[in-house]
């Protein structure tokens, strides 16, 4: 599987306390190469774990890679933010909308249903994700 990891996936994959860990260990098993993803996600994921060396370890294993350069998005990302400000969007959401932009064939893992069901990639197009079922 190609996609782009989110926080709530790399929390629920690290923390075994979590309700989606299952469902997050049973996608990490489908993964056939890293999963992209941004530092924005990587230091919110780090944050809610309560550990930098979980977070570190995801991308040494290979289960996730950063592939993003923020700097070089910056109008996009402007544009985004703007548009989706009554959402309060934080900034990794906006980073993984771009980045579903710059790799269409990947699906965004997230748990994070709400906001992305509304959110679009290139204006109108509906982003591909995988999440966990609803309960």
């Amino acid at each position: 599987m190609k996609g782009i990891a989110d926080t709530g996936f790399l929390v629920a994959f690290a923390n075994r306390g979590d309700r989606y860990h299952d469902w997050a260990i049973g996608v990490a098993e489908q993964v056939t190469e890293p999963l992209l993803t941004c530092e924005a996600v990587l230091a919110e994921a780090a944050f809610h774990l309560g550990s930098v060396a979980i977070v570190l370890a995801m991308v040494e294993d290979g289960l996730v890679t950063p592939a993003f350069d923020f700097r070089e998005h910056l109008p996009q990302l402007a544009a985004l933010a703007a548009r989706y400000a009554d959402r309060s969007p934080d900034l990794a959401d906006l980073c993984l909308v771009r980045m579903s932009e710059l790799h269409p064939r990947h699906r965004v893992i997230t748990v994070d249903r709400r906001d992305f069901r509304v959110y679009r990639r290139n204006k109108r197009e509906a982003i591909p994700l995988v999440c966990p079922p609803d309960r």
